[in-house]
């Protein structure tokens, strides 16, 4: 049994999905939680209700403004006065295409690099600064299978921000070991989300197992179990890896 007790841990996107199963995983553990959500406070809301008001604090903050990031760790540590584990969920998934208007293309460009990995980064930047005053800590970053088989000509965009994501993790790792941090990547394939299955409707589910040997979705409970794994501090030298969660889809 994984026991996170006295764990202050700061998870973005938690409102729903994968960010959602999370918190409410991690909290069962016995972790007091930071919920960060964009625009859904409702949401946000009802999770903070499941795992108790005293074991968790909301923020909200649009990740797609510059320097959010920043303010929102600013905002997360002061409930405390520490974080201990930083979970780095929130992400978009918006379509352009090639043949879109040039606007439409460098629209979607940047606002999900801002996002999924500019705001990342500024996250982590915080996260380090913080843990080097302490006794180290640990980031796990939310990647994607995308980052390493690519995405479907919609998502360039998102495929490249998650490459991003694990170059970003993987220096971490290396460059701050000294200082007891630890930084891990996540990389799921298809998870049964809110917005998978959305886009499920519009490309069917066919699509999405079609190469998966397992046969089925991922859950977002799957991912959530591995981040608190990740969290409990039982695989140090494990910093740096990925853990991929695609049944198989893709294996690197």
């Amino acid at each position: 049994m994984i026991n996170l007790s006295g764990k202050i841990i700061l998870i973005t996107g938690a409102s729903t999905g994968i960010g959602a199963a999370t918190a409410q995983t991690l909290a069962k553990a016995g972790a007091n939680v930071i919920l960060h959500y964009g625009h859904k406070q409702q949401e946000a809301e009802a999770i903070a209700t499941q795992i108790g008001q005293d074991k968790c604090y909301l923020l909200k903050a649009d990740l797609a403004e510059k320097n959010a990031g920043v303010k929102l760790w600013v905002e997360a540590i002061a409930w405390q006065g520490r974080i201990d584990i930083l979970v780095n969920n929130a992400g978009i998934f918006v379509a352009a295409s090639v043949d879109d208007e040039i606007d439409i293309w460098s629209n979607a460009w940047q606002q999900t690099l801002q996002v999924n990995l500019v705001a990342v980064a500024d996250l982590c930047r915080e996260a380090i600064r913080h843990f080097q005053t302490r006794d180290g800590g640990t980031i796990i970053n939310i990647a994607s299978r995308a980052a390493f088989r690519g995405d479907d000509p919609q998502h360039i965009h998102y495929a490249a921000s998650k490459g991003g994501v694990i170059s970003l993790t993987r220096t971490i790792a290396r460059g701050f070991a000294k200082s007891n941090i630890l930084a891990y990547a996540v990389a799921p394939g298809f998870v049964r989300t809110e917005r998978v299955e959305s886009y499920l409707q519009q490309v069917g589910e066919d699509f999405a197992t079609r190469d998966i040997p397992l046969g089925k979705l991922a859950t977002p409970e799957d991912v959530a179990n591995v981040v608190a794994f990740l969290a409990s501090g039982l695989a140090p030298h494990a910093t740096g890896a990925t853990i991929d969660i695609n049944g198989a889809s893709y294996v690197c």
